[in-house]
């Protein structure tokens, strides 16, 4: 079961890459729901799939890795690497043409075999910070 998991995983960052959201279909229950930064808040595959068509629009040759995976009973706890090239709108902030990279940690709960619930933390602050959105911070003794 929990190779099953992982491999389903997997797929789906395959499919984000690609921008294939068809495939969420195959591997996301009907009720799942994706909890994300600052309360974002999506349900069921369409509307994790709007979210990565959005992403791909702003990030276009955006790509995601998984760097570990732990499961235990119905979760499998994923870090993931994001890259990507700010090239379109985001959230209302207009294209930087700066490339960012951040970690990504997500708790994903399973049902049976589909991926009924996600949790997604990432450092939001310095993402902004690589969009040159918010000044960076200063560092000690400078």
């Amino acid at each position: 079961m929990f190779d099953r998991n992982k491999a389903a995983l997997r797929r789906g960052y395959e499919a984000i890459n690609k921008g294939n959201v068809a495939v969420f279909n195959e591997y996301m229950a009907p009720n799942y729901v994706f909890h994300g930064p600052s309360g974002l808040e999506l349900k069921g595959p369409e509307g994790f799939g709007q979210y990565v068509t959005m992403m791909h629009a702003a990030f276009p040759d955006m790509h995601m890795v998984a760097m570990s995976m732990v499961s235990e009973g119905e979760y499998v706890a994923h870090r993931a690497t994001f890259t990507g090239t700010h090239g379109g709108d985001f959230g209302g902030i207009a294209p930087t043409g700066k490339r960012v990279t951040f970690a990504i940690n997500i708790l994903s709960r399973f049902a049976g075999d589909k991926e009924a619930e996600a949790w997604e933390e990432f450092d939001t602050l310095g993402f902004m910070q690589q969009l040159g959105v918010i000044p960076p911070m200063n560092q000690p003794g400078t």
